[in-house]
């Protein structure tokens, strides 16, 4: 049984796209904090010798530690403790990048994830370097979590389709924007009540959405750079375990095979490329739109 929920999972992670497998990324990192913690505490570890997972993946206030810790700017947007900053972040997730992959893409809700959770970071650090409130604390001030990248992913889809409505509980029908427009507003306003940190890396995240979708109703994609980057990483990793069974498939076929299946893949690259032309790329499906990519890579 264990075995069988380790290879759905381990299914899902390979098959799955890109929101899968950052909730996935997620609730592991989450467990093993959580079971690194409950060995020491069982164990009875004091403090001063425990190794700290969270010190390790948090990204730190003070820019001279951030200098010897460059890897937090990732890291700490797969980090949670608490079980219900899991939760409530991956339900927005979840919410959020659905919506976001059916519109704009699963490579820009890639982009935007890891954009926005940079831009969170980045804006954190800054704030807390620069104003005397938080001067006092900043030495000693980490933040964590994946609210930056969510947020990101929510405004930028509520900046993208602003009255889209959804059916809250308890409310009924509510656009997109204004969702949006309340959770930027109650940060904005939280940042003296408590976990200044969090809530200044929010904002990050957010403008980030806001400011990206703005440019791509302009025409430009500004996250286009880490896409292309992240693709060929992709591509890297998946290019190994396909070439040899590539050119085993090569040699055995005989040229009327191959010429019978280039015409096939060129009758349906027109197919596709006439609905584009009649109804716009928007227009296509999944299947269809990975079809393409997939083609165009050949």
């Amino acid at each position: 049984m264990n075995n069988s929920i380790a290879q759905e999972i381990k299914y899902s992670f390979k098959h799955g796209n890109m929101l899968t497998r950052f909730i996935l990324i997620n609730i592991s990192v989450f467990l093993l904090v959580n079971l690194i913690g409950l060995f020491f505490f069982l164990f009875s570890v004091e403090p001063a010798n425990r190794f700290s997972l969270v010190e390790w993946l948090a990204i730190p206030a003070d820019w001279k530690r951030l200098i010897f810790h460059p890897w937090t700017l990732i890291s700490y947007m797969f980090l949670h403790e608490g079980f219900f900053h899991l939760l409530s972040n991956l339900i927005m997730l979840y919410f959020g990048g659905k919506l976001f992959i059916e519109y704009l893409g699963e490579s820009r809700f890639t982009a935007t994830y890891f954009l926005g959770g940079i831009s969170g970071a980045i804006l954190f650090v800054v704030v807390f370097n620069l104003f005397p409130a938080f001067k006092s604390i900043a030495p000693v001030t980490v933040a964590l979590g994946a609210s930056a990248s969510v947020l990101a992913v929510f405004v930028a889809i509520a900046t993208y389709l602003p009255n889209y409505s959804v059916n809250l509980l308890l409310i009924g029908p509510v656009r997109l924007k204004f969702i949006a427009l309340f959770l930027v507003l109650l940060d904005l306003i939280s940042i003296d009540k408590g976990n200044s940190g969090g809530h200044i890396a929010h904002l990050g995240g957010a403008l980030y959405g806001y400011f990206a979708m703005v440019q791509l109703r302009k025409g430009r994609d500004i996250s286009q750079g880490f896409q292309l980057f992240f693709g060929k990483l992709q591509s890297i990793f998946r290019f190994k375990p396909k070439s040899h069974l590539y050119v085993k498939h090569k040699v055995s076929r005989n040229d009327a095979d191959y010429n019978a299946k280039k015409k096939s893949k060129q009758e349906r690259i027109d197919l596709i490329l006439d609905k584009i032309s009649h109804s716009g790329y928007d227009s296509l499906s999944k299947e269809e739109k990975q079809e393409l990519f997939n083609m165009s890579k050949e």
